[in-house]
């Protein structure tokens, strides 16, 4: 427990908030030629759907973004390969090749034909699409769980800020990604062109989780992080199912998450390769700033009291308007890539990205429900 507060690049939040505002109207963009996915715009945010098989999913996915995804992998990937060689002084390609080398094993093998098929309907190679969808095991991200009596009506809503490399410009890559896979549960994550796995997501079932930091252990031989979160939210309606998962899977590294779900249970945990440890809302820590009631807080140091300190001014009044002031700087910090806010009871997600020189939460939020976005899938496919 002693580096529970070191390294970590991003923060996530769970408040029982109030619903505000209205979700975002649909514009049809393109739909899959195969007849499994379809690339929409939720304002100026793109969103593409796909459905079916991991094939099926995996080109549909390639066909719809085939002009973004080649600026993901290999381009940015580049970038990000030379910040770390220079940081680490090591070869990019070669760790990431370690990385598959160890993880594959522990990779569910539809994640890897889903990646496959993404690459060849996409028009780049295998090599770059693995490296693309691997990278995240490199690199690592704070939270806060608060409930009940911290907010204006008791409904739950988990808000996720994600600190990470604004100045690759990978925001240029934004999609607003759902699946519905033939055999696991529909959902949807705050994503990028290309990327497979994810890091902050919600189910149909109102499951909703998003990660953080901890130790740069560097030890690959399990899940990769972002194909776990995947796994669990295909496959878990509740917060003890995806405990469940996370404690039989193998583990890469050490991870924060925090998890919710529309039962209002809620959990932090840091789970270690060899270890998982879950800590339950108003525990106190000697290394966390004072708990407010009900609250699960794994922050930074002076963004973890700032943190908390909001909340607690905030205490019993909390709403999204609110919430989204909250999760202000210096909560986020200048890398902040996205913010997303969701509401498992009724499956809205407010989710913002980074602009070209801003941080993610000085942009404005765009509004999406879940069940929405699977209607409109099916009426839109069933359309001649």
């Amino acid at each position: 427990m002693n580096q529970l507060l070191i390294r970590i690049c991003c923060a996530l939040t769970v408040l029982f908030l109030i619903q505000v505002g209205s979700a975002q109207e649909l514009t049809l963009v393109a739909k899959d030629p195969n007849g499994h996915g379809l690339l929409c715009m939720a304002g100026k945010k793109r969103v593409l759907i796909v459905s079916g098989t991991p094939e099926q999913m995996g080109a549909a996915h390639g066909h719809l973004l085939s002009d973004l995804v080649p600026h993901v992998m290999p381009q940015t990937m580049a970038l990000v390969g030379a910040e770390y060689s220079v940081k680490k002084g090591l070869w990019f390609y070669d760790r990431i090749n370690e990385v598959y080398r160890q993880a594959e094993p522990h990779t569910p093998e539809r994640f890897l034909r889903e990646c496959r098929s993404m690459a060849a309907a996409a028009g780049i190679t295998e090599r770059d699409a693995i490296c693309g969808n691997f990278f995240p095991a490199l690199f690592h991200c704070s939270g806060i769980a608060v409930r009940n009596a911290a907010t204006a009506d008791g409904r739950l809503v988990h808000a996720r800020v994600l600190d990470y490399m604004r100045d690759i410009n990978l925001q240029k890559y934004t999609v607003l990604q759902v699946f519905i896979p033939d055999d696991g549960i529909p959902w949807m994550s705050v994503g990028y062109a290309g990327f497979l796995g994810t890091v902050t997501a919600m189910n149909v079932r109102g499951l909703a989780i998003g990660q953080m930091s901890g130790r740069d252990l560097e030890v690959w031989d399990g899940m990769p992080m972002s194909f776990l979160i995947r796994e669990i939210v295909e496959k878990a309606a509740t917060v003890d199912e995806a405990m469940a998962i996370m404690r039989k899977t193998p583990r890469t590294c050490e991870y924060y998450y925090v998890i919710s779900d529309a039962k209002k249970n809620m959990v932090a945990m840091r789970a270690r390769p060899e270890s998982l440890d879950v800590f339950q809302p108003g525990q106190q820590h000697e290394l966390l700033p004072k708990m407010p009631q009900e609250t699960v807080l794994i922050s930074l140091n002076e963004r973890a009291k700032k943190l908390s300190e909001r909340v607690h001014e905030q205490f019993g009044k909390i709403t999204p308007e609110l919430m989204i002031e909250i999760i202000k700087r210096p909560v986020s910090m200048e890398s902040n890539l996205h913010n997303a806010v969701f509401m498992p009871e009724t499956l809205d997600m407010w989710f913002a990205d980074a602009g070209k020189t801003t941080p993610a939460c000085d942009e404005p939020y765009t509004k999406v429900n879940l069940k929405t976005l699977l209607e409109y899938y099916e009426a839109k496919m069933a359309e001649k």
